[in-house]
């Protein structure tokens, strides 16, 4: 397991992988679905074959796993979660209140902040595939989405960490949710 989550797990899995040589025997050894290593395979296939068509250059971060991180986040910033002070978390966008599926790599670490892939719905409404972000990366990466909150209407533990979506003047309401996009 990764401490940064299930997106980096999944790549030390896939590096695991790839060092032995692509073998099917490796997948059996370690419990994980031959098939399953196979299509990532053909998706990383496809990723670099949308980047030589673009003529755009394949940069490995190496081990700077927060270049990572910041990507994924770039990519998933409406799907951030905070922890919640009584139980589990609450999601920035809708403060829907979920939690971290059992399966995954950071269940009972308890991250303050966590981006996830997807919502599933049991028992509860949990997370999958997690990763642990700084709430800073939000702001960073969708400055048209996030913003620091009004520090007066707030305790001064929450102005360091409190982040809202903006207002959008332009636009209705409730466009920015996910529920209310069309395609």
């Amino acid at each position: 397991h990764q401490a940064e989550g299930d997106h980096l797990t999944l790549l030390a899995v896939y590096k695991g992988w790839e060092a032995s040589k692509f073998s099917n025997p490796w997948c059996f050894e370690n419990f994980i679905q031959a098939r399953s290593m196979k299509r990532a395979q053909d998706v990383r296939k496809q990723l670099v074959t949308i980047m030589d068509r673009y003529k755009l250059d394949i940069l490995s971060s190496g081990k700077n796993y927060k270049k990572i991180c910041m990507a994924i986040t770039a990519g998933f910033f409406t799907n951030a979660a905070k922890k919640h002070p009584q139980e589990g978390y609450l999601t920035l966008v809708d403060q829907n209140p979920v939690y971290i599926h059992p399966s995954s790599s950071v269940f009972n670490k308890n991250p303050e902040w966590v981006i996830y892939h997807e919502l599933v719905l049991t028992t509860k409404e949990y997370m999958r595939n997690i990763m642990v972000i700084d709430a800073k990366w939000l702001i960073e990466l969708a400055p048209s989405f996030y913003k620091k909150a009004d520090p007066n209407r707030m305790t001064k533990a929450k102005r360091m960490e409190k982040i809202e979506p903006l207002f959008d003047r332009f636009n209705p309401k409730d466009s920015w949710r996910l529920s209310r996009r069309k395609g």
